[in-house]
């Protein structure tokens, strides 16, 4: 599939099928990561929003029926809960000072971001998932919406309790493990969508967890969300300029090919499996 309008080349995209729900239309956003704050890709189809991932090795192309996809990269769009992304918008909307609790606000005045008219499109789905984690008041036919620090924390520990649940039917090896780092395993994934202050450093304390073992963890994972720099569409031709084909003074080819920058090799996304296994 051509991934962005404008551009031609194929590429291979791995996503939930959404012309099971409607017409398998999506749309490419740029919007900011939730926790560094990087322009991140994501894929809003049918009002699931999905982050977009690849990962490429050295010298691979895709072979589509009779055709050759030159991309080599392999493109996967994970679904994820749009309020780990708009949490730190709604957290900034709000402009709280000392005590002050922070202003209530609009919707549209709250998703108009300078840089980032992909909020925009996230209306429809703000709505309902924000009111879980912020105050509502109606005035009229208005809505004003502020965050919630009691609610977050109340959702953020139910995801936890949701992960770990999750972790414990999927891999049998959770189960043979101790709780506490079941725990600690779960925060750690979580902790890749929350920022540290204030949000993951409370959730920490509330569940008696390291903090700094869950930085830790962290930082051990194999797979990026897909990263732009400018638009979406440019990002490509950009990538398609770059080059691993160094060589040496010679003439020859190096022996040992790099990985493209900003790519991780697939065996990565299953190394702390293997170590658990080990």
């Amino acid at each position: 599939m051509a991934l962005f309008e404008g551009l031609d080349e194929i590429r291979l995209l791995i996503a939930p099928d959404g012309g099971v729900l409607g017409n398998g239309v999506g749309r490419l956003l740029s919007l900011r990561h939730p926790k560094s704050g990087n322009s991140t890709c994501y894929i809003l189809n049918n009002e699931l929003l999905q982050e977009l991932h690849w990962f490429k090795q050295p010298y691979t192309s895709w072979f589509l029926g009779d055709y050759v996809a030159e991309d080599g990269r392999l493109y996967t769009a994970t679904s994820v809960d749009p309020v780990f992304i708009l949490l730190p918008i709604f957290e900034e909307a709000r402009m709280m000072k000392g005590d002050d609790l922070g202003k209530f606000r609009q919707l549209d005045e709250i998703l108009l971001i300078d840089g980032y008219p992909g909020y925009q499109q996230l209306l429809s789905i703000a709505e309902n998932c924000m009111q879980i984690v912020c105050q509502v008041k109606e005035i009229g036919s208005s809505k004003f919406f502020r965050l919630d620090d009691s609610k977050v924390m109340a959702w953020l520990y139910y995801k936890v309790c949701q992960l770990k649940q999750s972790l414990l039917t999927l891999d049998k090896n959770y189960a043979a493990q101790d709780e506490k780092v079941t725990l600690s395993d779960a925060v750690s994934i979580l902790g890749e969508y929350v920022k540290h202050d204030p949000w993951l450093k409370q959730l920490c304390t509330r569940l008696g967890v390291n903090l700094e073992e869950i930085t830790r963890k962290a930082t051990d994972t194999g797979a990026h969300p897909f990263t732009v720099e400018t638009e979406p569409g440019s990002s490509f031709s950009q990538e398609k300029n770059k080059s691993n084909n160094k060589t040496t003074r010679g003439g020859k080819q190096t022996k040992k090919a790099k990985l493209e920058t900003g790519s991780r090799n697939i065996t990565e996304m299953f190394s702390r499996a293997s170590r658990r296994k080990n």
